[in-house]
């Protein structure tokens, strides 16, 4: 008799195949156990008995695709979440920054877009924002909404202010954001430099040369083959002497692209590119 864990499997990949042939979306090579559990709580949401009853949902249902997107992507953060890997960027890596007339920066999973905020404020207090232009990219279209709104919980307050302290921030932190019915709106000024797009780091390839890229607890919900697919997009994106911020859970260790670059912060997991890209 065949197990129901190995029937639930069968009925994820059908789903999964639906999803990516219907609508373009891949998400077979995500980390299976991280995948499992937020498909069946989405199965509780949408109050079917089934996995696979998404399926004509996904097929021909109005809307179930954002559904599906939010309940499968990491849509949590806060801003300068671990502080000290934003120190580090800004003691050691604007100074790099700061040698090119001009910066791109890709913030790659950018979810919410809290960690793209951190970034403009310290980018502006270190006086070079004017050069960078941020692209934040993410698959959740429903998230980049948000993200672009600046708009979030009074909740959060206390956590970001401390952390953006933590991180050596200059200012005073609520200079760069006004409270309004117990929501935070972010100051319009520091959007004037970023570009919100729908990326897909599945199946979607280069769209510029970046100086940065952040991409940090996005790769631990992927496969290994995926984060190598993943890893590689990365390597060809930056120029080189570029730096790789990832999660401090995550590592390029025993990847491919593990030879393009040397270790700049062990702790904060940032990596710096030696080596150009082929054919370059």
């Amino acid at each position: 008799m065949e197990d129901k864990t190995d029937i639930e499997q069968i009925e994820i990949d059908l789903l999964l195949d639906a999803v990516e042939r219907r609508h373009g979306y891949d998400f077979r090579e995500y980390s299976r156990a991280s995948l499992t559990r937020r498909l069946r709580r989405l199965r509780v949401d949408m109050k079917k008995e089934h996995i696979s009853d998404l399926i004509p949902l996904v097929l021909y249902g109005q809307g179930v695709m954002e559904s599906l997107v939010d309940g499968i992507s990491v849509t949590v953060s806060e801003m300068f979440r671990d502080p000290y890997v934003f120190k580090m960027v800004r003691e050691k890596i604007v100074p790099y920054l700061k040698t090119y007339p001009k910066v791109n920066i890709w913030v790659a999973g950018c979810a919410t877009g809290e960690e793209v905020y951190s970034l403009a404020i310290l980018f502006k207090e270190e006086e070079i924002y004017d050069r960078v232009q941020i692209y934040a990219t993410d698959i959740n279209e429903k998230s980049l909404k948000k993200a672009k709104a600046g708009i979030y919980s009074e909740d959060q307050t206390k956590t970001n202010t401390n952390n953006y302290y933590k991180s050596m921030g200059r200012e005073s932190f609520n200079d760069y954001y006004f409270t309004k019915f117990h929501k935070v709106m972010m100051a319009r000024d520091l959007m004037k430099n970023v570009v919100f797009l729908t990326h897909n780091l599945a199946v979607d390839r280069v769209f510029n040369e970046m100086q940065m890229i952040f991409c940090r607890n996005v790769l631990i919900y992927f496969s290994i083959p995926l984060q190598e697919r993943v890893l590689k997009l990365f390597d060809d994106s930056l120029c080189k002497n570029g730096f790789l911020a990832l999660g401090t859970k995550e590592h390029i260790r025993f990847s491919k692209t593990e030879k393009s670059f040397r270790t700049v912060g062990k702790k904060e997991k940032i990596f710096q590119k030696i080596m150009p890209r082929a054919g370059a």
